[in-house]
């Protein structure tokens, strides 16, 4: 007998006394999120207890707390990947039904389990909102965030794209963090993290993205951007790391100018940069 069949068999079986009082429109909202947190065991026990928190979730009637108990209930007892296979399909089906809810938190929860499934439709659902805004779900920095669980060419496409014409900061921030696992943005990285007019969180965005794609230019830059006494004291600690961790000790020991300019910056730097900078110069026998 398939484990379909065995929830099937229990169709009729009574809800437990927590889901029963999750299920409950004569208890209050908090009972029942209280009752649903307890009853994720409980959901695939029969076709009747998943079919009835189902219902919880896609009814617009119920209140949004209750709808999202029923949410994180479900998710929870799907953690359970054997357990849950048989309810699985159901699960999935409803989500993608709550996708399209009039609730942007119902609408951000299920697109956000559903990419973490890797769901095609979700995948498909989010890059259609980044490409005609006036079909999105989500705003664009969720929807970006949202594709990096199973980022591809196409998401990268769109993320490019997004860098170059932000609809604002948060979304900009959130398409370069998806481009940190793409190698061919290797060149984006290096353009924004020497432009010294771009905004400081930007261009540690854009060091910590090519610490991961392309360590070797990293450390370049690196090194040209600790030579520059100008240039911000944040920025280039994080210069100062990566050519401690990419430099050869050899060639580090033996660079003249980069080590008198971090001899500079240990006597100029704010505190904990200098603290940085010293141990650098001490490591490298300076």
């Amino acid at each position: 007998m398939t484990k379909k069949r065995r929830v099937a068999k229990r169709a009729g079986a009574k809800p437990s006394r927590t889901l029963a009082v999750a299920l409950s429109p004569r208890k209050t909202p908090r009972q029942r999120v209280q009752a649903m947190a307890q009853a994720p065991l409980a959901v695939c026990e029969s076709e009747n207890n998943l079919q009835s928190v189902l219902a919880i979730l896609r009814n617009t009637n119920e209140p949004v707390d209750v709808r999202l108990g029923a949410m994180d209930t479900l998710a929870t007892a799907a953690f359970s990947v054997v357990a849950f296979e048989p309810c699985r399909n159901d699960y999935i089906a409803t989500l993608r039904e709550v996708v399209q809810d009039a609730n942007e938190q119902i609408r951000e929860r299920a697109l956000g389990l559903l990419a973490g499934e890797k769901d095609g439709y979700a995948q498909k659902t989010l890059l259609e909102g980044l490409k005609k805004p006036e079909k999105a779900l989500v705003p664009p920095e969720k929807a970006l965030q949202l594709l990096g669980y199973d980022a591809h060419a196409e998401a990268y496409a769109v993320a490019r794209a997004m860098v170059n014409n932000p609809p604002n900061e948060a979304a900009k921030r959130e398409a370069l963090r998806l481009l940190a696992a793409d190698a061919a943005s290797a060149p984006l990285f290096e353009k924004l993290l020497r432009d010294k007019g771009e905004q400081r969180d930007i261009r540690q965005i854009a060091a910590s993205a090519l610490h991961a794609i392309d360590p070797e230019n990293l450390q370049k830059h690196a090194r040209e951007l600790l030579l520059d006494d100008s240039d911000y004291d944040d920025i280039r600690a994080t210069s100062l790391t990566a050519v401690e961790q990419f430099g050869t000790h050899e060639s580090v020991a033996n660079d003249v100018a980069l080590l008198k300019s971090v001899d500079r910056m240990s006597k100029a730097a704010p505190a904990k940069y200098k603290k940085s900078a010293r141990q650098f110069l001490s490591k490298y026998g300076r």
